[in-house]
C-alpha cells in the first residue's frame, strides 16, 4: 500500500512539474519579441512541444511579422529557417489533436507567412477542418470567417468545403451581427451562392452598414469585392460604401485608393466627390511615391483627373522609371494612358522598347489588352507588333476556350498590316457553335474588316469568307431561337454592338424579347432599357411593359435606375398608355430621393425630363442655384473629358429649355459665352447636300438674297435654312433688312443671334426654318421622330418659326428621284401647300 502511494505521489509531482514547465514554455513563447527567440525555444524544447505549443509558436511568428511595415517583413527568412520546418512537421503530426479554432489559427498564420498553397501542412489543416465541419462541429463565427478567408486565399473558390461553409452561413445568417465577419464570408463564398442567397447577403450587409456609426473602410472594400465577384452593380450598397470611404479619407493610402478606383471601374460606378478627395490627397503627397509599385498605382489613379502641371510631372516620372516597371505595371501605365487619351510619344516609345522583355510573361488575355492599348495609342513600333502577332497567333492555334479565341481574332483584326492566314478562318469556324452572342459579334467584326480591306489573299479566300459569315449568321439565329430566359439573354446582349449585330440579328433579338415579354420584372427593366437605348429601338409592346412594371414596382427600383428608364422614353419620344401616371410616379420617386444623385447626375436628369416636357420646380430651382453651380464646376474638373463635355452641353440645353418653356422660374440665359466658344471651335463646313438644296431654294424663292444657309437662332439652335415669307407668302429680301448674307462655301458660324439678325418682321410675315432630318433623328426602322429633334421643333416654334422638317426617307425616296420633283416637294412644304 505504501509503495502504491509513493508511485502515485511521484506521478502527480511529475505531472504537476510537466504542466508547470509547459505553462512556462507557453508563457515564454508568448513573450518573444523576435523570430529568432521563437526558433531558439523550439530548438531547445522539441521533445516537449505539444500541439498547443506548436500552434501558438506558428501564430507568434505571424504576429511578429504583422507588426513590421510591409517592406521590412522577413517572411522568406522565417519560412526557410530549419526550426520553421520542425514546427510544420510537428503541427502536421499533431493536427488531429488540435482544438477546432487552433486549426484555423494555424492555417491562417502559415498562409500569411506565404507558405505555398499545396504545402502538406496547409493541406492537412484544411482536410482536418473539413472533416470536423462534416461531423457538425460548430466553429465560432469569427473562426468560420477566418477559415473561409484561408480557403479563398488558396483559390478554392469552387471547392466542396467552400460549399459547406456557404451552407453554414446560410443557416446562421440572421445571427451574424458583425460586418467584419460578414464581409469576409461574403467574398469567400461568392462563387458558390444562388441568386436568392446573394440577395439575402446584400440585404444583411446593407442592414449592418446602416446600424453601425463607424465602419472600417476595409470592410467596405470587401463589400465592393463581393459585388465585383458576383458582377452586380448594386447602388444602395455602393453608395453606403462610398460614404464610408469619404468619412475615412484621411486614413486611405495609395494602395487602398487605387483598389477602390479599380473596383469602381469594374462595377461601372463613379463618384465625383470621392474623386475630388482622392485628387487632393494624392496631389499633396505626389513626391512620396518613388518606387515602381506605388507610382504605377498613383499614375493609374491620379493621371486621368490631374491638371496639366501634375500630368506633366507624372509623365516625366513614368519615363524616368520605365525600366523598373514590372510586366503588370507596364500594362497599368498603358491602360491609364489610353484613359487619359495621352499619346506622349516619348513615354510610348519607352514603354514599347521595354515591352520586348516582358511579352513572354503575359497570358493570352493580357496580350489581347496590350495589343488593344498599343493600337488605340497609335504605337508605330512594327517590330513589337510583329512579335505580338506571333505570340497571339501561337495562342490562337492552341486555344480551346471560345471566349479567348474570339478575343484573339478580334484584336488581330485591329493590328496594322495583318495578313490573314487560312488557319484563322478555320479556327473561327470550328469554335462558332460554342460561342455566345458577344463572341460571335467579335469574330464577325474581324471577318468583315478583313474582307473589306482585302486582307484575305489565299486561293478561294472570298468563298471561305462568305461561308464563315453565313455560319456566323446561322449560329447567331440558333443561339437566339434557343433563348428561353430573358435574364440570360440580356446578360449576353450587354456587350454586343456593331454593324453585324445591327444588320443581322437586331430584328430577331427584338422578336425574342417580345416573346419573353412576360419575364420582364422590376429586376431586369434596367438591363432591357439599356439594350433598347443602345440599339435605338422603339418597340411599343416592350416600352409599355417596362412602363407598367416600373409603376407597379416603383419603390423597389433605385432612383438612379429610374433615370435610365426615363432616358429611354425621353430619347425615343414615346408616350405609354398611362403616360401621365408613368412620368408623375417616376418624378415623385426621384424628387423624394434627390440625395442619391451627384450634382452632374442632377443636370443629366433635368435635361432628360425637359426633353419629355417636364420641369419639376424642386429640381429646376436646385440646379439653377449659385452654390450648386459652383459645386458642379469643382466636380467637373475631375470627371472624364467625355462626361465633362456631355454635362456642360446638357446644362446649356436645360438652361435654354427652361428659358423658353418656363419663364415663370425667372432663370437667366447664361450660356452665351459657352455657345460662342463651342461654335467658334467647331469649324464644320457646309456639306454638298446643303449647298445643293440652297441652290434649289434660291431658284424657288427668286434670288440668293431670299434664303440663308446654316443659321444660328437666339439660344443657339442651328438650322439648315431660313427664309421669310410675308402675309401673301411672298419671300422677303434679307438685303432690304440689312442682314448680312452667307458665304455658301464658308464656315457655318453665323451672327444671326445678334440684334441685326432679329429685326421685327412686317405684320403677317413669318420666318420659315427648313430642317433636313437624317437617320439619327429617328428610331431604328421607324419614322417616329426622336426626343431631341422633337424638342428642337417645339423650341423653334416658340421662337416664332414655322418649322418644315424634311425626313431623309422622303427626300431619298424614288418619288423624288428627279430635280423637278424635288423642287416641287420643297415648294409645297415652303408655302404650306398640301
Amino acid at each position: 500500500m505504501f509503495c502504491l502511494r509513493q508511485v502515485c505521489l511521484f506521478t502527480l509531482r511529475h505531472y504537476q512539474a510537466r504542466t508547470l514547465s509547459s505553462d512556462l514554455l507557453l508563457s515564454q513563447i508568448n513573450s518573444c519579441t523576435h523570430e529568432d527567440e521563437v526558433f531558439s525555444l523550439v530548438g531547445r524544447n522539441k521533445a516537449r512541444l505539444s500541439e498547443k505549443h506548436v500552434g501558438i509558436a506558428l501564430n507568434m511568428l505571424w504576429q511578429l511579422q504583422k507588426k513590421k511595415p510591409l517592406l521590412l517583413r522577413t517572411n522568406d527568412y522565417v519560412r526557410n529557417h530549419s526550426q520553421f520546418l520542425t514546427l510544420c512537421i510537428l503541427a502536421e503530426n499533431k493536427v488531429e489533436h488540435m482544438e477546432d479554432e487552433a486549426i484555423v489559427d494555424t492555417l491562417y498564420s502559415i498562409l500569411r507567412l506565404n507558405v505555398e498553397d499545396h504545402d502538406s501542412l496547409a493541406a492537412a489543416l484544411v482536410t482536418e477542418a473539413w472533416k470536423r465541419l462534416e461531423r457538425q462541429v460548430l466553429l465560432s463565427l469569427p473562426a468560420l470567417s477566418k477559415f473561409a478567408l484561408c480557403l479563398y486565399k488558396q483559390r478554392r473558390h469552387f471547392s466542396p468545403v467552400i460549399g459547406k461553409v456557404a451552407h453554414i452561413v446560410d443557416m446562421k445568417l440572421n445571427s451574424i451581427q458583425d460586418i467584419r465577419i460578414l464581409s469576409v464570408l461574403m467574398i469567400s463564398i461568392s462563387d458558390v451562392i444562388s441568386q436568392s442567397f446573394r440577395d439575402r447577403l446584400l440585404q444583411k450587409a446593407g442592414q449592418l452598414l446602416e446600424e453601425k456609426d463607424e465602419v472600417h473602410f476595409n470592410y467596405a472594400k470587401r463589400i465592393l469585392q463581393f459585388l465585383q465577384n458576383v458582377k452586380l452593380r448594386y447602388h444602395p450598397l455602393l453608395e453606403k460604401c462610398n460614404k464610408i470611404f469619404l468619412k475615412s479619407a484621411s486614413r486611405l493610402d495609395i494602395h487602398s485608393i487605387s483598389l477602390i478606383f479599380g473596383l469602381y471601374e469594374q462595377l461601372g460606378f463613379d463618384n465625383a466627390e470621392f474623386r475630388l478627395v482622392a485628387k487632393q490627397l494624392l496631389s499633396e503627397t505626389i513626391d512620396d511615391y518613388y518606387d515602381p509599385e506605388t507610382f504605377a498605382k498613383l499614375f493609374f489613379t491620379l493621371g486621368p483627373m490631374a491638371g496639366s502641371r501634375v500630368r506633366e510631372r507624372l509623365l516625366v516620372t513614368a519615363v524616368r522609371m520605365a525600366e523598373e516597371f514590372s510586366s503588370h505595371q507596364v500594362l497599368v501605365i498603358l491602360k491609364t494612358m489610353q484613359k487619359m487619351k495621352c499619346r506622349n510619344s516619348h513615354l510610348l516609345k519607352k514603354m514599347a522598347s521595354i515591352l520586348h522583355k516582358h511579352l513572354d510573361s503575359y497570358h493570352v488575355l493580357q496580350l489581347v489588352k496590350l495589343a488593344q492599348y498599343l493600337v488605340v495609342l497609335r504605337c508605330h513600333n512594327l517590330e513589337l507588333f510583329a512579335k505580338l502577332k506571333m505570340l497571339l497567333f501561337g495562342f490562337l492555334k492552341s486555344s480551346v476556350i471560345p471566349a479567348d479565341t474570339a478575343a484573339i481574332i478580334r484584336v488581330l483584326a485591329m493590328l496594322p498590316s495583318f495578313q490573314v492566314e487560312e488557319i484563322i478562318i478555320n479556327k473561327a469556324a470550328a469554335v462558332l457553335p460554342q460561342c455566345r452572342l458577344h463572341h460571335l459579334n467579335c469574330i464577325a467584326t474581324a471577318v468583315v474588316k478583313w474582307n473589306h480591306y482585302d486582307q484575305l489573299h489565299w486561293q478561294n479566300s472570298s468563298e471561305l469568307c462568305v461561308k464563315l459569315l453565313q455560319k456566323l449568321n446561322d449560329c447567331g439565329f440558333q443561339r437566339l431561337q434557343k433563348a428561353n430566359n430573358l435574364n440570360l439573354l440580356l446578360e449576353e446582349l450587354t456587350h454586343v454592338n456593331g454593324e453585324w449585330f445591327a444588320e443581322v440579328l437586331s430584328e430577331e433579338t427584338m422578336a425574342m424579347c417580345q416573346r419573353l415579354i412576360d419575364q420582364i420584372t422590376w429586376a431586369n427593366v434596367l438591363q432591357l432599357s439599356f439594350f433598347l437605348i443602345k440599339t435605338n429601338h422603339r418597340c411599343p409592346s416592350l416600352l409599355d411593359r417596362i412602363a407598367s412594371v416600373t409603376v407597379e414596382n416603383i419603390d423597389k427600383i433605385h432612383p438612379f435606375e429610374i433615370y435610365f428608364i426615363l432616358f429611354l422614353f425621353s430619347a425615343v419620344n414615346y408616350d405609354p398608355p398611362a403616360n401621365e401616371e408613368f412620368f408623375e410616379s417616376c418624378i415623385q420617386h426621384l424628387i423624394s430621393n434627390l440625395s442619391c444623385f451627384e450634382t452632374h447626375h442632377l443636370v443629366l436628369l433635368g435635361h432628360v425630363l425637359a426633353v419629355a416636357g417636364y420641369f419639376p420646380p424642386v429640381l429646376i430651382t436646385r440646379i439653377f442655384n449659385v452654390s450648386f453651380l459652383s459645386k458642379l464646376d469643382a466636380q467637373l474638373e475631375v470627371l472624364p473629358d467625355t462626361l465633362k463635355q456631355r454635362v456642360r452641353s446638357r446644362l446649356m440645353k436645360l438652361n435654354r429649355a427652361v428659358c423658353l418653356e418656363c419663364p415663370e422660374f425667372h432663370i437667366p440665359w447664361f450660356h452665351e459665352p459657352y455657345c460662342q466658344r463651342v461654335f467658334r471651335n467647331s469649324n464644320s463646313r457646309i456639306n454638298p447636300l446643303r449647298q445643293y438644296v440652297h441652290r434649289m431654294l434660291i431658284e424657288i424663292l427668286g434670288g440668293s438674297h431670299y434664303a440663308r444657309i446654316s443659321v444660328l437662332t437666339p439660344y443657339y439652335y442651328e438650322i439648315d435654312f431660313e427664309c421669310i415669307l410675308d402675309e401673301n407668302k411672298k419671300p422677303l429680301s434679307y438685303m432690304a433688312q440689312n442682314i448680312p448674307l452667307d458665304d455658301v462655301e464658308g464656315i457655318h458660324l453665323r451672327c444671326d443671334v445678334k440684334d441685326e439678325g432679329r429685326k421685327a418682321l412686317p405684320p403677317g410675315a413669318q420666318r420659315i426654318a427648313l430642317e433636313f432630318l437624317d437617320s439619327k433623328a429617328f428610331s431604328k426602322d421607324s419614322r417616329h421622330l426622336k426626343g431631341e429633334p422633337a424638342l428642337k421643333k417645339r423650341h423653334l416654334e416658340m421662337l416664332g418659326y414655322r418649322v418644315v422638317q424634311i425626313p431623309h426617307f422622303e427626300w431619298n425616296s424614288m418619288v423624288l428621284s428627279t430635280k423637278g420633283e424635288q423642287l416641287e416637294y420643297l415648294r409645297k412644304h415652303l408655302y404650306g401647300v398640301q
